[in-house]
């Protein structure tokens, strides 16, 4: 026989691990189960270690009649008081005379007797009880533990049960929820602040400044996430940000295999349905039973054994039993009505789907995903065990809380002397700290307060803090491929100091949306595929707000000129629309561009010059790279922009240079490379102010003489055409620096190359020349390096000669 402790720790040995998984009426229902299997081990030892029937033959058993029963010594007797007065009295001997009679039976007799009328007369029922509720309850016992040993199950329950309990014990969740909270109550506290100051500042625009606020989702609850804050510092060591990292793994896998399927809860809903069928069943057949454990039983034996024919038998148990049954019962009966209980929670609410919206709510994290099925269930178990396992395990589920650890982890891996190392000067001298394919944005960057750009390409989950304030020389951020949120703190801090912002981007949707509140951002460069209609309600309209921009680059495919660049237009000094091929329409809004500078419309599938840059009269540099530009005789218009200085007409098909060339006298860079040019204009040589000239990559075959005109003339190249002969003018330019002749057919070097005395730069190589005249020594300071030629022609010139100009 088992023993009770034993068995209590069976019944018990799942409460520590599963304890999360068992609600209050299961927890109720394994008392009763043990309280029923203590009334039958109770009966169990009554009925092993006591007397089980004792029986004496009938008074009447002689007349032989076989209606007679023992029934009788159940009902009041006539002489019941004067038995009692005898007995009392100590006559019992004299009484035995009277009433009865020897019965001259052996004790061996009445030992096979008892045994015999146990076997035939007692009801099975009455014999057998402690172990029927011994076998019922530990039947109840296996199906409640039924789905804690089933192998489709137990596996994810064990894993459940240790990722849960793992989860509500890291120092990671509490430091998430408390830190959440506190950022929530700066946020209330930034939007009013926000408002009241707009209102103060200009009050006929507060209405719009709020509206498009929440358009862009800085006051917006639904789109909290773009504002998201991040912590500044961490107080987990670098072993607890990587176990809490190893469980933000392991709840994503759980959570992806255990939401596709509702094994657990058929499950469930089996085995509590296994066990009201067996309440029911218990129920019935023990209300007509127990009548049947009799205290008198009426047994018949054959004369022939004893004389006697009928023998009334004492049940020792059956009045103990009796009351043991009702008992056991009772219990059942409640046990059954937990579990209908069970079923009804189990149908009547909806466990397939599992809401943290007040998890959401109460703690500000917004991006926690609803779960459904199996592991909707084990939530909703375990919220009926403490609903505060729920909540803390919601943080596991988070994005935001996911991106926070990396962020703790990241920030042990980039220390701020890693962080100096690669610090350099970029193309505008300003230094730069460059970080490609990271994890996350270190918050250590922060404490490098000599940044002055700051260059994220294809990191993820860039997130910037409110500690950029540190960086006091910070004016430039380049963002390539990735994601940024701001902190409230640190956009306030954006939108007073932030100068240049360099966005490159694969998709809209990673076109931040913060960016179009920094008024006192001076450039803006977008890179991506641009239209004229962006992400989430916001247009390239908005820029309308940017009222201190100053360099405006758009690449992408925009089909005209978006209308807010009007509206900046009073400061704006320089567009770049590089449009990739796309065509673009409708300039006209390019005139109210009155301060305009600069202007570059690249790969705009241009036919002819735009009409609106006419009216540009403070234009001073123009470039029409990648067009499909063949002749431009509007260039004539172009005189009206006074200020012009720079031109750049280079990758097109342009066949000739128009006569009206020379009306543009302030021009000083002119590019013509690229194209399908043929013949120089004399023309062009009359711009007398010209210092750069570019008529590389054309089909060139000859230079007119009135080139030397140019006495200004800094940078010639005429490289990659077909020129053979140069003219002698060519060499009276004696400002020339740079000389670029590469890859044509020429044959000779006039000796007055000499004359280029400022000449540091002379391209010969892949033409037809068989030597160098030695006047080329003449140039002072031209370097044997500067010479850009076969090395077998610089073996033509003197010894002494390439000796001389290998010293400069």
């Amino acid at each position: 026989m088992i023993p009770v402790n034993e068995l209590r720790n069976a019944t018990s040995e799942q409460n520590p691990r599963f304890r999360v998984l068992k609600p209050w009426w299961d927890v109720f229902s394994e008392y009763l189960c043990i309280t029923m299997l203590m009334i039958g081990v109770f009966g169990c030892t009554m009925q092993l270690t006591q007397e089980k029937i004792s029986c004496l033959p009938d008074r009447i058993t002689e007349k032989q009649d076989e209606d007679m029963d023992c029934s009788y010594l159940l009902k009041p007797r006539a002489n019941d008081s004067l038995w009692e007065h005898a007995i009392t009295k100590n006559i019992a001997p004299n009484i035995v005379e009277v009433f009865g009679r020897k019965n001259d039976l052996d004790i061996h007799q009445y030992i096979f007797i008892n045994s015999y009328c146990y076997e035939r007369a007692v009801h099975w029922y009455g014999k057998y009880f402690p172990y029927l509720v011994v076998i019922h309850t530990m039947i109840f016992m296996v199906a409640s533990s039924f789905w804690f040993k089933f192998p489709g199950t137990s596996s994810k329950i064990e894993l459940f049960v240790s990722i849960l309990g793992k989860c509500f014990d890291s120092p990671w969740t509490t430091r998430a929820i408390s830190e959440v909270s506190e950022e929530r109550e700066d946020m209330i506290a930034w939007k009013k602040n926000t408002v009241n100051v707009s209102a103060v500042e200009n009050p006929d625009v507060e209405d719009k400044t709020t509206a498009f606020m929440r358009s862009t989702s800085v006051v917006s609850d639904r789109e909290k996430n773009v504002l998201e804050s991040e912590p500044a510092t961490s107080v987990l060591d670098k072993k607890e940000a990587e176990q809490a990292k190893a469980l933000f793994e392991k709840v994503r896998k759980f959570q992806t295999h255990v939401e596709e399927a509702d094994l657990l809860y058929l499950m469930y809903v089996f085995q509590t349905s296994l066990k009201v069928i067996k309440f029911a069943i218990i129920i019935v057949y023990s209300v007509f039973l127990v009548p049947n454990i009799e205290i008198v039983v009426t047994c018949r034996v054959p004369p022939d054994l004893t004389g006697f024919g009928l023998f009334c038998c004492n049940n020792n148990k059956a009045h103990l039993f009796s009351k043991l049954a009702y008992c056991y019962i009772g219990f059942v009966g409640v046990y059954g009505l937990l579990c209908i209980y069970s079923l009804y929670w189990l149908f009547h609410r909806p466990l397939k789907s599992y809401s943290f919206e007040n998890v959401r709510l109460e703690t500000g994290i917004n991006d926690i995903p609803d779960v459904k099925n199996d592991f909707a269930f084990l939530l909703h178990l375990s919220d009926q065990y403490d609903p505060l396992y729920s909540k803390r395990f919601a943080v596991f589920l988070s994005e935001v809380s996911a991106s926070r650890l990396s962020q703790v982890t990241l920030n042990h891996d980039w220390p701020i002397k890693k962080l100096c190392t690669r610090l350099s000067r970029n193309a505008s001298d300003r230094l730069e700290l460059h970080l490609f394919m990271l994890p996350g944005l270190p918050s250590t960057v922060f404490d490098v307060p000599e940044l002055e750009s700051l260059k994220l390409e294809q990191i993820n989950n860039v997130t910037i803090p409110g500690t950029v304030n540190q960086l006091a020389a910070l004016q430039e951020i380049s963002l390539i491929h990735c994601t940024a949120r701001v902190q409230l703190e640190a956009l306030t801090y954006l939108r007073e100091n932030l100068k240049i912002l360099r966005l490159t981007f694969s998709n809209l949707e990673q076109v931040p949306l913060w960016m179009y509140t920094l008024t006192n951002l001076e450039e803006l460069h977008l890179n991506g595929p641009l239209t004229n209609e962006l992400h989430r309600g916001a247009t390239l309209d908005t820029l309308r707000e940017l009222k201190n921009l100053r360099v405006l680059t758009l690449r992408g495919k925009l089909a005209k000129i978006p209308s807010s660049v009007t509206d900046v237009g009073g400061q704006l000094l320089r567009l770049c629309v590089h449009n990739e091929g796309s065509r673009l329409h409708a300039f006209s809004s390019l005139k109210k561009l009155a301060k305009l500078a600069t202007l570059e419309l690249i790969g705009c599938e241009l036919e002819r010059l735009p009409n609106a840059i006419f009216s540009l009269t403070s234009l001073q540099q123009l470039d029409l790279k990648e067009n499909r530009l063949i002749t431009v005789e509007e260039i004539l218009s172009l005189q009206h922009c006074r200020r012009l200085s720079t031109l750049r007409l280079w990758h097109n098909s342009i066949r000739f240079i128009p006569e009206h060339i020379n009306k543009l006298r302030s021009l000083e860079t002119l590019d013509l490379s690229w194209n399908k040019i043929q013949s120089l204009s004399l023309h062009l040589c009359y711009c007398t102010k010209l210092r750069h000239l570019d008529l590389s990559h054309n089909q060139l075959t000859s230079l007119p003489s009135e080139i030397g005109i140019l006495q200004s003339l800094w940078h010639l190249s005429v490289a990659y055409n077909s020129l053979e002969v140069l003219p002698e003018e060519l060499f009276s330019c004696k400002r020339l620096r740079t000389l670029e002749l590469g890859n044509n057919r020429i044959v000779y070097l006039s000796p007055r190359v000499g004359n280029l005395a400022h000449l540091v730069c002379l391209e010969l190589k892949g033409n037809r020349l068989e030597s160098l005249p030695a006047e080329i020594g003449d140039c002072n300071l031209l370097k044997l390096t500067g010479i850009i030629i076969e090395e077998s022609l610089i073996d033509t010139l003197p010894a002494y000669l390439k000796a001389r100009m290998k010293e400069r």
